[in-house]
């Protein structure tokens, strides 16, 4: 089972899209709402708040400044 590579969400066997680019390199997308966020908007998933990436992002930073 491969992850989202915008939310890195899991993808289930059977659903999801995977996208090759050109240069060869892939993206696997949970959603249309994920595939679009990446390749029509060019956004990070680690920068938005309702993804998994992004809480976990979030989780480390705060983890970083209470041991600073």
């Amino acid at each position: 089972m491969a992850n989202c590579s915008f939310c890195d969400g899991p993808v289930p066997k059977g659903t999801g899209m995977m996208y090759v680019k050109k240069d060869g390199t892939v993206y696997y997308f949970c959603g249309s709402k994920c595939r679009k966020n990446t390749l029509s908007l060019s956004r990070e998933g680690r920068r938005q708040k309702w993804t998994p990436a992004g809480k976990k992002f979030r989780e480390s930073l705060s983890a970083k400044k209470t041991v600073s």
